[in-house]
């Protein structure tokens, strides 16, 4: 079963590192079962779906079928003669009391529940409440040695049994030898209640009996024999759950009164203060503060939706400050009444021409003031705004700089789990902020990880220098010119996110996925991107001097014009990458896979190439021979390589493209192979 996962399991690992294959979205059913299968093992899961090569889905659909059809065989022919394929190389039978294949139904409690579901449901428990949580490596000892332990069995009056067998019935022989008398005499038992001999049928019913006597009886026998004492369990059982039912209806029913008495005292306070706040009322201002500040005490869901409309149409400095006081007292309740004014405030601001001046300052100011307070309740409740929504919302730089400029500043907060897709967060400042949370486990990288929702956010010109972006979807956002240096990106999913002009110097980029991003310009400068997903992502003229590479993804990359000085791609892919013109002084591209790499007129003067796959790639131009190396370039730190002749040696060129005289003398000269060395 495992061979039959593994295999087209590991062609379809081999399928998605190729360039040659399109990309299509993973198939949901895998989604479904990856997520299946995390959320038990505390796995971490990547939310989104995540392209892949097209036979990759398919490959990846056998390899959960297949496993799954193979098994269901083995136990139907398990349940029909009573071995499996392995049963019958040992020649090992499992048989019922009557000497009998053991039929579906007892084979599924003896394989599925008895075999696996108990000792895995014990072994997960252990490890589950366990110090070692969620360490794999513990639960797959427990689930092994508790797998062992339940198969040994324990001595009883007809042999060894394991567990599995004494919950089904059955009984496992050996298929070389006659069967045992006490199955024998049961089999003969069955023989003569079928032929109808009643003289026989009673001699064998003494011998049954006879042998019953001598072994334990299971479930069913055990309720024939006590039918008073099963009545009296469904009765006891019965009056238990009527009871219960009858104590939970009248906990509810209070329950339900309380909040209703709750909810009309609440519901008259807010009429009694929204009548005090009316114009008209002839209240002074200090009462209509105090009003104000008691309506955002109230636990009604009016108060925030009047409030967020006063924040509005209030025009009174001193009672703008206190309904925003007011809002924030209310907290996360009043976000999605100030999320539909804030939208609604966008689109009137919108409408306006750029030539009504005065109006369009109005409506401006109306939405700072709005924008003001959604800022004031995310720095207050840092840590407690799980699941707030704000998508689609303008929480972009706006005004001019000055009293009636906004700037969103959200600094060294816990921003986990908050939804800003689609929101325009452009030059905000969320420097040292983190984005994820570890969860009810408490534990960072299980299932129950805490994410925000980035994805096609607008963060043009945003700071998230030191921030944890961590896993944190943000698939088509826009970070163009965004400063994000030294921020945890790792597992982050950027599919085609914008990150032109980006600085990126120090970031954490390790498995985070950039498929198809674009990093124009970008500076990469000590990042660390191993085993990240780059796949097409355009990184034309980028700065990655000093950049972790190593195993990455680099399939069909465009690198024109960047600088990899002494970058280490060892065992990257770069199969039909683009590195025309790219400078790889002392870049480490040892068993790199290169095959059909564009290295026209590339510097790969004192690079690494040991190793490397190199067939089909075009040299025309490219510097192998280094050169004396620049003074003004001597803070670039290349390898040590011990000697020149390390560089290219055992590398195979045969294939290469366009090499000049010049490059093959080199090759040759310094230990590598070409068709026309001597």
């Amino acid at each position: 079963m495992v061979t039959s996962g593994l295999i087209p399991f590991s062609i379809g690992v081999y399928a998605d590192s190729r360039s040659d294959f399109n990309r299509v979205p993973l198939n949901p059913v895998l989604v479904v079962t990856e997520r299946a299968i995390a959320r038990p093992l505390a796995l971490p899961v990547s939310y989104g779906i995540r392209n892949v090569a097209w036979p990759t889905n398919i490959l990846w659909t056998i390899a959960l079928l297949a496993p799954v059809t193979l098994s269901w065989w083995q136990l139907y022919l398990l349940a029909k003669t009573g071995s499996t394929i392995p049963k019958r190389w040992l020649k090992v039978r499992v048989v019922n009391e009557q000497g009998r294949p053991p039929g579906l139904g007892a084979v599924v409690i003896r394989e599925g529940f008895g075999r696996w579901t108990v000792p895995i449901s014990i072994a997960y428990l252990l490890w589950r409440y366990s110090f070692a949580f969620p360490n794999l490596g513990l639960f797959t000892f427990l689930s092994l040695l508790m797998i062992v332990g339940e198969g040994i069995g324990l001595p009883s009056r007809r042999g060894r049994r394991a567990l599995h067998d004494q919950l089904a019935g059955t009984y496992t022989i050996d298929a070389t030898r006659p069967l045992p008398s006490s199955l024998l005499a049961n089999n003969k038992q069955a023989e003569s209640v079928s032929s109808n001999d009643q003289a026989e049928e009673s001699q064998e019913g003494e011998e049954l009996a006879a042998a019953e006597t001598n072994q334990s009886p299971n479930l069913w026998r055990r309720i024939q024999q006590n039918p008073n004492l099963t009545l009296f369990g469904i009765g006891l059982t019965s009056m238990t759950a009527v009871l219960a039912t009858l104590i939970g209806t009248q906990v509810y029913i209070q329950i339900q009164q309380s909040q209703r008495a709750t909810e009309k005292i609440n519901r008259e306070q807010f009429l009694e203060l929204r009548n005090q706040l009316n114009s008209n009322s002839g209240v002074t201002n200090e009462q209509r503060q105090s009003a104000i500040l008691a309506m955002g005490g109230i636990n009604d869901p009016q108060s925030a939706k009047f409030l967020a409309d006063l924040l509005v149409s209030e025009t009174n400095p001193s009672l703008l400050d206190t309904i925003q006081q007011a809002l924030t007292t209310v907290g996360p309740k009043a976000i999605p009444e100030l999320k539909n004014k804030n939208q609604f405030l966008v689109s009137e601001l919108e409408s306006v021409g750029s030539t009504a001046t005065q109006e369009r300052e109005l409506r401006q100011g109306r939405l700072q003031r709005n924008q003001r307070t959604i800022n004031k309740i995310l720095s207050v409740y840092s840590g407690k705004i799980e699941g707030v929504d704000l998508s689609s919302t303008q929480l972009g730089q706006s005004g001019t700089p000055g009293s009636s400029f906004f700037n969103l500043v959200l600094d060294n907060l816990d921003l986990s789990g908050v939804k800003f897709k689609s929101a325009n967060l452009n030059q905000a400042s969320f420097k040292g902020s983190r984005f994820r949370g570890v969860g009810e486990d408490g534990r960072w990288d299980t299932y129950d990880d805490v994410m925000a929702d980035l994805s096609q956010a607008q963060l043009q010109q945003a700071n998230l220098t030191d921030a944890n972006l961590s896993r944190v979807l943000m698939n088509r956002t826009d970070l163009s010119r965004a400063t994000l240096n030294r921020a945890n990106l790792s597992n982050a999913r950027l599919y085609e996110a914008k990150l032109n002009s980006a600085q990126l110097v120090g970031a954490d980029l390790r498995n985070a996925v950039l498929e198809k991003s674009s990093l124009t310009g970008a500076d990469l400068g000590d990042a660390k991107l191993n085993e990240a997903n780059l796949y097409a992502a355009r990184l034309g003229r980028v700065t990655a001097i000093g950049t972790q590479l190593s195993f990455a993804n680099l399939t069909n990359t465009d690198w024109q014009g960047a600088d990899l000085s002494g970058a280490y791609l060892d065992r990257a892919n770069l199969n039909n990458a683009n590195l025309s013109a790219t400078r790889l002084a002392g870049a480490v591209l040892r068993s790199a896979q290169m095959e059909n790499a564009n290295l026209q007129n590339a510097d790969l003067s004192l690079a690494d190439l040991r190793g490397a796959n190199v067939a089909g790639a075009d040299f025309k131009g490219a510097i192998l021979a280094p050169s004396k190396q620049d003074p003004a370039d001597q803070f670039v730190e290349t390898p040590d390589l011990g000697s020149v002749s390390a560089v290219v040696q055992g590398v195979d060129f045969s294939k290469a493209k366009n090499l000049d005289p010049k490059q093959i003398a080199y090759i040759c000269t310094q230990g590598g192979i070409h068709s026309s060395c001597p």
